[in-house]
């Protein structure tokens, strides 16, 4: 196993964010209104003059990190990969610009993201995570006739005279995590036998998070209330690793956990979450994975990974390049997407059926309709 997860690293570099957001940013606008508090409920701001050239709908990719993550930029170059596929490259094409996300790459990311603008190639220029958020407000500003996408970090309009092209997208991580922390503790508490190797008196489940920020802690917040809601008395052990690289030191957190009675862990840690997958594997126990479906991704890990959390970063590219396209995207505006948008899901494939017992599963079929439906309001560590 340590093999496969070796071999793995070599083609995934460190990239800065998991799904993942970082510092706190001023509160944005309640969700399902725009973003600039002066804009009237449901109004769509003019779009920019268009870019690029020809009739081919273009799009660049600027990645603070490396594909082969196998979770965050992954989704999102897949997403605008199934796009271009269905469309034809003739009518949508993009181009992916992998920056690096070491701490020595950290300098070229303004300059690359203006020498991009300044080609006026590209219709669109889409970024995300909170180390790009002022590289992209002085591009916005010079810049005024280029389009922007920014995903998963919330940008602050108001602090940055309103541009109108910009299009912010958030994602209700909170809820899925809501399912993955019911899950986990159905399965720490189960005493059928169904899960051969865990306690049901210890009620303890775990939770290894990449850094101390805003965005996780939506994360973690989702997964104690959903465990919580099962079971009051469910523990959750936290530890963080302080960055989303370092896979050696989760799993050395992560076997800490289950060496003090986890049954089930939850990787919110990018690279770093690769550690907790192989504890798992070590112990054979459990860990969630997230943002991609890492239990097909990790087929030697499989039967340590239940299900994973997605975000669907993939799935809101493609969903905004589709409105822009038909000129209905709302520039100046945020969107935080949840179960109800299918900005978040939980995988339920033939191998989630066969991990979890048929009564966890129906429990959170009913557990997210409840969500959708607003019965259930999850806990969340951002401002909405």
């Amino acid at each position: 196993m340590k093999k496969v997860l070796a071999m793995l690293l070599v083609f995934s570099m460190a990239f800065s964010m998991v799904a993942c957001g970082g510092k706190e940013e001023p509160a944005p606008a309640e969700e399902g209104t725009n973003t600039p508090a002066e804009k009237e409920e449901g109004e769509k701001t003019e779009a920019p003059a268009e870019s690029g050239s020809g009739d081919t709908y273009r799009a660049a990719l600027l990645l603070n990190g490396t594909l082969g993550d196998k979770s965050f930029y992954d989704s999102a170059n897949e997403g605008l990969t199934r796009l271009r596929d269905e469309l034809g490259a003739d009518v949508f094409d993009f181009k992916v610009e992998q920056m690096g996300g070491q701490t020595s790459d950290e300098p070229k990311w303004e300059p690359t993201l203006l020498d991009y603008c300044d080609s006026g190639e590209y219709d669109v220029i889409i970024m995300g995570t909170w180390q790009m958020a002022d590289p992209l407000a002085k591009a916005a500003a010079e810049y005024p006739d280029q389009k922007f996408m920014f995903f998963d970090e919330q940008f602050d309009f108001a602090g940055n005279g309103d541009p109108t092209n910009i299009y912010n997208i958030l994602y209700k991580q909170n809820e899925v995590s809501y399912l993955v922390g019911a899950a986990a503790a159905m399965m720490t508490t189960d005493d059928s036998g169904f899960f051969e190797k865990i306690d049901p008196s210890t009620k303890k489940i775990g939770f290894l998070g990449g850094m101390d920020n805003a965005v996780i802690n939506d994360f973690l917040k989702g997964y104690e209330q959903g465990a919580k809601d099962i079971d009051p008395e469910i523990e959750v052990q936290v530890s963080w690793v302080g960055d989303f690289v370092d896979s050696t030191k989760g799993k050395d957190l992560a076997l800490a956990q289950y060496q003090a009675g986890v049954d089930v862990g939850y990787n919110v840690a990018g690279n770093a979450g690769l550690g907790q997958i192989e504890a798992a594997g070590d112990m054979d126990l459990y860990a969630f994975g997230v943002d991609s479906d890492q239990a097909a991704l990790l087929p030697d890990f499989a039967k340590n990974i239940p299900t994973s959390a997605l975000k669907n970063v993939g799935n809101s590219l493609y969903r905004a390049i589709k409105l822009d396209l038909e000129g209905n995207l709302a520039y100046g505006t945020t969107e935080v997407l949840g179960f109800a948008e299918g900005g978040v899901e939980l995988v339920k494939d033939a191998h989630y059926e066969e991990m979890l017992p048929e009564n966890i599963r129906t429990k959170l079929d009913e557990l997210e309709q409840q969500i959708i439906n607003g019965e259930i309001v999850v806990d969340t560590a951002i401002q909405r």
